[in-house]
């Protein structure tokens, strides 16, 4: 085997390897949310397929799963918007305009990025409970916006900074103000990375946990992460085929997203909007 063929073996099973480790705990998950018995470790139980607990999950009220994926689609979505709008303006600014300290302000974001979510949750809801925003949408809208802005920021200047300047000299030319270059020349251009941002700060809030877990307290506001985790104490013992059909359901608007934009994903992260 000559070392080209050996490195394409390496590669192939190495790839293999990682699919089936990360694809594994989906596939069990799938299976046991249609399993009539939802004990697949136990080998001694036949398997028996059922839509069972997708019907529970979607028809049974006390469940409030419906609820709960609404007020994660709501939040995550207005979250990801105010996010990635600030985020653009800001990245604008630090590209093009000439300000002192643009790399400062830049760290500053990342390093209040790292901030563990534990540290701030108590001080977040004694705001919180001060402005009686409590179990409502905008208890969690403001905080993720704040979570997710440094992560929007950082991708935006890298693709704001790589559309050309020349752009912005012409329609200076042609008289344009500077939030006319703004809206007319630099979205437009860099449209694939804005939507990409999106994505990607959409996937973020939809996915978060503990400030639900803390700034909700029941369905008129709780996302859906932390309504499955709570499916347990509701009901006083492990409904395994619920919270599996629960996580399946909840997995497809985000498989969906990332499957039917892949690549504007990867082309706004990786390549930039350089065009003509």
């Amino acid at each position: 085997m000559n070392g080209e063929r050996l490195r394409s073996v390496l590669i192939l099973g190495g790839v293999s390897v990682m699919i089936v480790f990360s694809l594994l705990p989906f596939a069990y998950m799938v299976l046991t949310s249609v399993s009539g018995r939802p004990d697949l470790l136990d080998v001694r139980i036949p398997f028996t397929f059922t839509l069972d607990h997708h019907l529970a999950i979607l028809t049974r009220e006390s469940l409030h799963f419906p609820d709960y994926l609404l007020n994660s689609l709501v939040v995550s979505a207005l979250s990801a918007f105010f996010a990635v709008f600030i985020g653009a303006l800001a990245a604008y600014a630090i590209t093009r305009l000439p300000m002192p300290g643009k790399a400062l302000l830049l760290f500053f974001a990342l390093t209040a990025s790292m901030f563990p979510q534990v540290s701030l949750i108590s001080y977040l809801f004694q705001l919180m409970s001060s402005l009686g925003w409590v179990n409502t949408y905008a208890a969690l809208v403001l905080p993720y916006v704040a979570w997710i802005l440094p992560l929007a920021l950082w991708i935006l200047v890298s693709y704001f900074a790589r559309i050309p300047r020349d752009l912005d000299r012409a329609a200076l030319v042609d008289g344009c103000s500077r939030w006319q270059i703004l809206w007319k020349v630099i979205f437009p251009v860099a449209a694939p990375g804005i939507f990409s941002t999106f994505l990607l700060a959409f996937i973020f809030a939809f996915n978060e946990f503990l400030f639900a877990l803390m700034l909700t307290a029941d369905h008129q506001a709780r996302t859906i992460p932390v309504g499955i985790a709570l499916f347990q104490g509701l009901h006083g013992e492990t409904p395994w085929g619920d919270i599996m059909a629960a996580a399946t359901v909840t997995t497809i608007p985000v498989v969906f997203l990332t499957v039917l934009f892949q690549r504007r994903i990867i082309q706004g992260l990786t390549r930039g909007a350089v065009k003509g």
